[in-house]
């Protein structure tokens, strides 16, 4: 199968949603909420640093789990663009 390239809008999303994730995540280490939401540490390092723009939503849904957020609230602030926009 062929990865369509990223749009600059995926990439500034994936940017933003790793940022609201190491926001939530606080003094938490990186290892215990990755242990926890089942995935690797270095699959959530690679999320929150926005090398990996598009994850999974299941995986997203774990992470949030873990740290507290509701899916709701991780939309609302990825899903816009830096001028409150509905994200395409």
């Amino acid at each position: 199968m062929v990865r369509m390239p990223l749009t600059p809008a995926d990439v500034e999303r994936g940017e933003r949603l790793g940022a609201i994730l190491r926001r939530a995540r606080g003094g938490r280490s990186m290892l215990s909420v990755a242990l926890d939401a089942g995935i690797s540490p270095e699959t959530l390092r690679k999320i929150e640093s926005g090398r990996v723009a598009t994850p999974s939503f299941s995986t997203i849904a774990a992470i949030a789990g873990v740290l507290g957020l509701s899916l709701d609230e991780v939309w609302a602030e990825v899903g816009t663009d830096a001028a409150g926009r509905v994200a395409s």
